[in-house]
């Protein structure tokens, strides 16, 4: 039996229209006020110049507005600093996005730290981390709360299950173990040093690859049935698992483009609306 396909393109168009007509309600509720994403890019790394353009894109769609702030590449802590407190101060911007990564002489924990919890709708503070792994409210990091979501939507099983996480970034693989502890499962955080990693992968009843290394999951470390997260992209149009041979052989996987990467975008969209909603209405 052919593998269910977790289309994250689809449900995040779906979503978009309810968050399309939640953005009018909003509107019409705070006398025309638009909820308002400030995105902060320094530097011109072209890659991260296009997600920040895919996600003004992506606000314009719901009837947001997106707040463009463009620094130089020789911006320094302290600037970064001083615009993220501007915008924290402003009351018309209801969510921050400091797109990573920023040049090398700036301190980007300490930026993303400055971000208020309240517009922190990319769920990149250790303040908002901590909240959530303790199960208190905050808004969860982008990717891997798409991820949950679309787990949610397309019914797939996670108490009780052995849940297999490789990678451990602050903004992914660790947020990611976390949420799927809350939604109690069992829990095993790998990573590329992990000793014995095919054994480890072919216990996963979910796998979600995270480790951001292109197919570095083989397709025969997965056990038949589970439930495969790839998280990753990589030129090639390739993720962080060997997907070819698995369309047969699991239950359900995310397909690389068009799975995961569609629902980062959508959730942080979803929580600025989220905030806005809190702020104005």
């Amino acid at each position: 039996m052919p593998a269910l396909v977790l289309d994250g393109k689809t449900l995040a168009s779906q979503t978009e229209a309810e968050l399309l007509g939640r953005v009018e309600r909003l509107k019409a509720k705070a006398g025309g006020k638009t909820p308002i994403l400030a995105t902060i890019l320094v530097g011109d790394d072209p890659a991260s110049a296009t997600y920040v353009k895919m996600k003004g894109n992506a606000c314009r769609r719901v009837g947001m507005d997106s707040l463009a702030v463009e620094l130089p590449a020789t911006t320094s802590t302290a600037q970064l600093l001083d615009k993220i407190a501007a915008l924290n101060a402003d009351p018309d911007v209801h969510g921050i996005l400091l797109q990573h990564p920023v040049p090398e002489q700036i301190d980007e924990r300490a930026c993303f730290d400055a971000i208020a919890l309240d517009k922190d709708v990319d769920g990149v503070t250790c303040l908002g981390f901590g909240r959530m792994a303790m199960g208190e409210p905050a808004y969860g990091c982008a990717t891997p709360q798409g991820i949950m979501r679309m787990l949610e939507h397309y019914q797939v099983a996670i108490e009780g299950k052995h849940a297999v996480v490789v990678g451990r970034s602050p903004i992914l693989g660790k947020p990611m173990a976390m949420m799927l502890l809350q939604k109690n499962a069992t829990v095993t955080i790998c990573h590329s040093r992990t000793r014995e990693l095919p054994a480890l992968v072919a216990q996963a009843d979910i796998l979600v690859g995270a480790v951001g290394k292109p197919e570095f999951i083989r397709a025969e470390w997965v056990k038949p049935g589970a439930v495969v997260v790839d998280a990753g992209y990589h030129p090639g149009g390739v993720g962080d698992v060997e997907l070819g041979p698995l369309a047969d052989k699991v239950s359900a996987y995310t397909p690389v483009p068009g799975g995961v990467g569609p629902m980062t975008i959508n959730t942080l969209i979803m929580q600025s609306v989220e905030s806005a909603e809190k702020s104005l209405g």
